[in-house]
């Protein structure tokens, strides 16, 4: 979700849970799909619960695979969207953190605490001209290990 001139994105920083596999991070917003919900259906979903906000337009950025991402070694499978058009007031945070407007640059230089292995892939869903792509990232010990995609 950016600002109309695509130089903020709203993040969630999760700060509410220290039993959170992300505390302290700043994530994108979204989750885990419901049973009867096709992926932009639970992407819209997630953004009305944990922002307040309506999607008006919906691209997807990617995909990425992430073997062994999970905290018990899990496999977790990501769709990345780009919301360019939206609708409503933005809530100040709820039951996982708190949101901000935060600038691009500041996510891309990596001048904001979030997942290391994030940097490899968010130039490509905050590109000029972006493309879908398809990655994975397999992680071991909670690293990432490899990253490599298909545009």
């Amino acid at each position: 979700m950016t600002s109309p001139d695509r130089r903020k994105v709203l993040m969630i920083r999760r700060d509410t849970r220290p039993d959170d596999l992300h505390f302290g991070y700043y994530n994108g917003l979204g989750g885990k799909l419901e049973p009867d919900e096709d992926v932009v259906a639970g992407m819209r979903r997630e953004l009305r619960e944990e922002a307040g906000l309506e999607a008006l337009s919906v691209d997807l950025a990617g995909t990425i695979s992430w073997p062994g991402f999970g905290r018990g070694g899990e496999n977790w499978f990501g769709f990345l969207f780009r919301i360019p058009a939206w609708s409503g007031t933005p809530l100040s945070g709820n039951a996982e953190g708190s949101l901000h407007w935060v600038e691009v640059a500041d996510v891309l230089a990596g001048r904001l605490p979030m997942w290391e292995s994030d940097r490899h892939f968010l130039p490509l869903v905050f590109a000029a001209e972006p493309r879908p792509f398809h990655g994975v990232m397999p992680f071991a010990d909670g690293k990432a290990q490899s990253w490599s995609y298909a545009a």
